[in-house]
Parts: C-alpha cells; structure tokens; sequence
C-alpha cells in the first residue's frame, strides 16, 4: 500500500473477514449479494478479496464450497427417508425415476 509524506498508509486497512462464515455461507447456497451483507462488506469487495484469498475466480470458489452443502444436505435427506415415507418417495422419485401409477395406467398394462 502507498504511503503518505508522513509514513501513514493511504486509504482505510482493509476490513478483515472470516473465511469459515464466507465457507459456511457458500455452503448454504447465500447469493453474493446476501454474503456480502453477512459480511458487512460492498459485494465487490467479497470478489477481490476472495479471488486474493483463494487464488482462484470467485465462481470457482463458491462451486467448491456450495458443493460441499449440496452433499451434506443428500446425507440428510438419505437419514431423513429412514424415518419419513414421503422423503423417501420424493427421493425415489427424483433419483430413480419412480411415478405413481393412476387407476387408468393401471388397467392397460
């Protein structure tokens, strides 16, 4: 950072931020703009520091960590159909290609 004649940096220090609260956020899926708010910080801001923290573009970073929320909330659902009918129906539904079947479909088979 460029100093003044009086040996003070110019410009206020930068506004520290807490990696585990922006992993935590990415991880529940919190827009840019929400973590940014989070944060307390312009939503700018959060691109250059996360690109300077991580070394990688911040849509690179947020893959990473939003996927990581992805897989925890498949495990909970997995232990959520042990307990629960209708998780279990919905998850068959969406992953293995189940349907319920009418009356009508049915009698033409």
């Amino acid at each position: 950072m460029a100093r003044k004649p009086s040996g003070k940096p110019n410009g206020r220090p930068p506004k520290p931020i807490d990696w585990a609260i922006f992993e935590e956020l990415c991880k529940i899926q919190c827009t840019q703009s929400e973590t940014a708010s989070v944060l307390k910080i312009h939503h700018e801001t959060l691109i250059t520091r996360v690109e300077a923290n991580y070394g990688e573009p911040y849509s690179s970073v947020y893959k990473k960590f939003s996927e990581d929320g992805k897989s925890s909330l498949r495990r909970i659902q997995f232990n959520l159909a042990k307990k629960n009918t209708a998780m279990a129906i919905w998850l068959g539904k969406q992953w293995l290609g189940q349907k319920d079947v009418s009356k009508d479909e049915v009698n033409h088979i």
